[in-house]
C-alpha cells in the first residue's frame, strides 16, 4: 500500500489533517507544541485508491527539548519510508525559519511533495498564502484541516501521484498490545523486535503518548504490534494529554487479542500492573506478562521462582498466564516473549469440537458432579463451546441456578488441564436443558 507522510514544524496542524484524513480521533490533538512524537499510522481511501497515511512530530532544528533530536528522527525515516510527502505550513505565521528548514529537508528528497497551507478558511487568507511561493516548492493548496475545506482538492492531486498498485486482500491482523506503566520499557521492547528506532525512547515517563500500530512480520508470525503510552493512577495524571494518552492505552487494551503486560522488574507486580491485568482480564483478552530490566535484579538460586511465585498469589484466582523474565537491553528472552505471545492467541482462538469436549468431560463430572443443593442434585448432561471470539461454556444441566462458583472454578480448572488454555481466561455458563 502506497504511504503519505504529513511533515511539518510543531503546530501546523497536522495531526488534525491526520484525524481527519483516517476518520477516526487517533492522534492527539492539543494546542502544546510536541504533542505528536512517534510516528503514527492510519489507513485511509479517496477515488477508490487506498493508502497509508503517517503522522510525524514537528520537526525543529537546533531544540533545546529532550525529545527533538529523537522527533527528528522519526520525520526524516517517515519521509524516507513514503511515497508521498505532505508538507503542512500555517498562513496565520507566514514563513518561519523552521519552515525553511524543512522546506531545506525536502528539497534533498526526490519524492514528490505538495505544500500545503493550513488554517486558510477565509478570502484574506487565501491572498495570504501567496508568500509561500518564496519556499520554492512550487504550486501550494489551501485548506482548513478543523473543518475540512480544501481536502477534496488536495486528495484529488495526491491519488495523481501514487503509485499504481495491484490491490490485495488484507487479512484482519491479530492485535498485540504492549501495556503497562510508564517507563517499563515497552517501546524499547518494540524497537529491539523490529530492529529499528520506531518509536522514541527517553528516561523521561510519558514519552509515549499515542497507541501506535506496527505490522510485524518476522520468524513465520504477522500481526499488529501495539505501543502504548504508560498507564498510572488517576490521582497522578496531572495534564489533560496525558489523560488522553491513558485513555487510548485502556482502548488499545479493548480492541486487542493479547496484552503483554510489562512490568519493570525492580518495581514488581504493584497495585498499578495489577490493575492493568485485571482490566485485559476483565475484557477477556490472552496475558503475557513480561518481567523487564531483570538484569538490574540481584539474584540467588531462587530468585526467579520466588518472584514467579509471588506475583502468581496476586493474581489469584487467574494464575494460569505466561510470566517471562526478559531484558530487553540485553535482547535476552525477548523473542521467546513473542512465541508466547503467539501461543495464547492460538490458544484464544482454540475451537473444540463438541463432540470431543462430552467425551472428556462428562466422565469427570459423574465422577465428581455439582454439590447436593437443598436435596436437590444437579445432572450435566451436554456441553458445548460458544461461538465467541473468546472460549466460553455453556454447561446444560436441570438445575443451572444450583451450580455455584467454586463449582464453576472447577468446570475452568479441568477445561485448562484436557484442552490448554494458558494465558486465557474462560467464561463458564449454566444453561437449562
Amino acid at each position: 500500500m502506497s504511504i503519505v507522510a504529513i511533515v511539518g514544524r510543531p503546530n501546523v496542524g497536522k495531526s488534525t489533517l491526520f484525524n481527519r484524513l483516517i476518520q477516526r480521533r487517533e492522534a492527539i490533538v492539543d494546542a502544546t507544541s510536541g504533542v505528536t512524537r512517534d510516528r503514527h499510522y492510519g489507513k485511509t481511501d479517496w477515488n477508490g485508491k487506498e493508502f497509508t497515511v503517517i503522522d510525524t512530530g514537528g520537526y525543529v532544528k537546533g531544540s533545546d527539548d529532550v525529545f527533538q533530536d529523537e522527533i527528528d528522527k522519526q520525520v526524516v525515516l517517515a519521509i524516507e519510508e513514503s511515497d508521498v510527502i505532505l508538507f503542512m505550513v500555517d498562513v496565520e505565521s507566514g514563513i518561519t525559519g523552521m519552515d525553511e528548514d524543512v522546506a531545506n529537508l525536502l528539497r534533498r528528497s526526490d519524492k514528490p511533495v505538495f505544500l500545503v497551507v493550513n488554517k486558510v478558511d477565509s478570502a484574506t487568507r487565501v491572498a495570504d498564502a501567496t508568500e509561500f511561493y518564496a519556499l520554492g516548492l512550487g504550486e501550494y493548496y489551501t485548506l482548513s484541516s478543523i473543518n475540512g475545506s480544501g481536502t477534496g482538492e488536495l486528495l484529488d492531486a495526491l491519488v495523481e501521484k501514487l503509485p499504481n498498485e495491484e490491490e490485495k486482500e488484507e487479512d484482519e491482523l491479530p492485535r498485540f498490545a504492549v501495556v503497562g506503566r510508564p517507563n517499563a520499557g515497552k517501546s524499547s521492547f518494540i524497537n529491539a523486535l523490529i530492529g529499528k528506532d520506531r518509536y522514541i525512547v527517553t528516561d523521561v515517563a510519558g514519552t509515549t503518548r499515542d497507541s501506535i500500530d506496527t505490522r510485524y512480520n518476522r520468524f513465520g508470525f504477522e500481526f499488529n504490534l501495539v505501543d502504548t503510552a504508560g498507564i498510572r493512577r488517576k490521582t497522578k495524571v496531572k495534564e489533560d494529554i496525558e489523560f488522553y494518552s491513558v485513555m487510548r492505552s485502556v482502548r488499545a487494551i479493548e480492541h486487542c487479542d493479547v496484552c503483554i503486560v510489562m512490568l519493570d522488574a525492580t518495581r514488581g507486580f504493584d497495585g498499578q500492573v495489577q490493575n492493568i491485568f485485571w482490566l485485559a482480564e476483565r475484557n477477556r483478552k490472552g496475558i503475557v506478562i513480561l518481567v523487564n530490566k531483570w538484569d538490574l535484579v540481584e539474584k540467588e538460586t531462587q530468585t526467579m521462582k520466588e518472584y514467579e511465585e509471588t506475583i502468581r498469589r496476586q493474581m489469584e484466582p487467574f494464575t494460569d498466564v505466561p510470566i517471562i523474565f526478559i531484558s530487553v537491553l540485553n535482547k535476552q528472552r525477548i523473542y521467546k516473549a513473542i512465541e508466547t505471545a503467539v501461543e495464547v492467541y492460538q490458544n484464544r482462538s482454540k475451537r473444540i469440537k463438541t463432540s470431543e469436549l462430552n467425551e472428556v468431560l462428562l466422565p469427570i463430572i459423574d465422577r465428581y458432579p455439582p454439590p447436593a443443593y437443598k436435596a436437590k442434585y444437579v445432572k450435566i448432561k451436554f456441553i458445548t463451546q460458544l461461538p465467541t471470539p473468546q472460549p466460553q461454556f455453556a454447561f446444560f444441566c436441570n438445575l443451572p441456578q444450583y451450580v455455584k462458583d467454586p463449582y464453576k472454578r472447577f468446570l475452568e480448572n479441568k477445561l485448562r488441564e484436557e484442552f490448554d488454555f494458558t494465558g486465557v481466561p474462560i467464561s463458564v455458563y449454566m444453561r437449562k436443558k
